[in-house]
């Protein structure tokens, strides 16, 4: 499945991208910014990243649980990685909101 339309970048892609990034480090903070990076790709419109998170989550839990992580070392983890990634996006569409407003008024 094609999660980025820009770089054509599939969910596998990415999938694997993230679990080399766990296993060199695995309590690593993964964001799309560092996933594209790792793929020598750039977010073009970014449309994707909310996508992007969903599958960083759903893959570290994956990955941790199969290195037999304590469940609540990973409920710890990922509550963390969720409230980061939710933060981030609250501050992507506040800058993307007041760009709105400012064309207004211009």
């Amino acid at each position: 499945m094609i999660v980025c339309s820009c770089n054509i970048i599939s969910k596998r892609d990415i999938e694997n991208t993230i679990i080399e990034l766990l296993k060199d480090d695995p309590w690593r903070l993964i964001v799309p910014g560092v996933v594209y990076q790792t793929m020598s790709a750039r977010g073009k419109c970014c449309g994707c990243f909310p996508g992007v998170v969903d599958i960083i989550v759903e893959t570290t839990q994956k990955f941790h649980e199969e290195q037999q992580t304590p469940s609540a070392d990973i409920i710890n983890f990922v509550t963390k990685l969720k409230e980061h990634h939710q933060a981030c996006e609250t501050a992507r569409m506040l800058a993307k909101h007041r760009q709105k407003m400012a064309r207004k008024t211009a």
